[in-house]
């Protein structure tokens, strides 16, 4: 019987968050994230990731939060994700995974550099990222900046220098006309609370930040298992478990760096 109750505790406040997540996406707007208190104008948005799928297991509500209102998003995955020797089939997969997320083919730009490849142990240099990084902001004037935080939300080498990378280019060039962002990571019961995330997400956004913290709800949380579905070479029992209870899936926490 108290097994029961449990359970039954656990399904109402997973269906409660998930109404409360829904519910957010119809009423909030976010403004002050993409808008910065200017009157609207499209924003050219580069999201830099490491590898083929961190755009979906990690970034789906905020491509799906910009592309919705009609940003320009750019994606810039540094590595092709060759540590299995699957290189050529993750970068077609991140494709077909972008075009799902409504950003077209044309906009990502995947790199395989011989000192850019992907595994654990391979430390990436840090002037190498802010170069490329630097070239694709020239290339499609750029103006805002997401990645990873200095944690990279899983830990993974690859996605803390993808970090360093580029808090190197902004110190380094000290450029006022883009803005910085980067993905909170959060502990481990936070991570895989799903849905239930939101309360404590909202909570910490809406304590006094003068607007450099923002909590981007997905507002089509279907698209983020078919995004990521198209990674099928990843797609095995463990990733599909963590998109079902990765509280990456249903909304992202950005803190501004700059």
């Amino acid at each position: 019987m108290a097994l029961i109750l449990v359970i039954a505790c656990i399904v109402f406040v997973w269906l409660t968050s998930l109404f409360k997540i829904l519910l957010l996406a119809r009423i909030r707007s976010n403004k002050n994230f993409t808008l910065n208190g200017r009157a609207f104008r499209k924003r050219n948005v580069l999201l830099v990731i490491a590898h083929p799928d961190d755009e979906s297991m990690f970034f789906a509500p905020t491509i799906i939060f910009l592309t919705s209102r009609g940003h320009n998003v750019q994606i810039l995955c540094l590595s092709n994700g060759d540590a299995d020797g699957k290189g050529n089939i993750r970068k077609q997969e991140l494709y077909q995974a972008c075009v799902s997320l409504k950003v077209p083919m044309q906009q990502v730009k995947i790199i395989n550099h011989p000192d850019l490849q992907d595994g654990f142990g391979k430390v990436w240099n840090h002037s190498l990222l802010a170069k490329i990084i630097e070239e694709e902001i020239s290339s499609h004037c750029i103006d805002m900046i997401i990645t990873f935080d200095k944690y990279g939300v899983s830990g993974h080498c690859n996605h803390r220098d993808v970090h360093h990378g580029v808090c190197k280019l902004v110190y380094d060039t000290s450029r006022e006309d883009i803005e910085v962002w980067e993905l909170v990571s959060t502990n481990i019961l936070r991570k895989y609370s799903g849905p239930n995330d939101i309360w404590l997400s909202m909570f910490w956004a809406m304590l006094p930040s003068n607007g450099t913290v923002q909590c981007l709800v997905n507002e089509q949380s279907r698209r983020s298992f078919i995004a990521m579905a198209q990674h099928e070479s990843q797609w095995v029992w463990f990733r599909k478990l963590f998109v079902i209870l990765s509280s990456y899936t249903y909304m992202n926490t950005l803190r501004k760096i700059k």
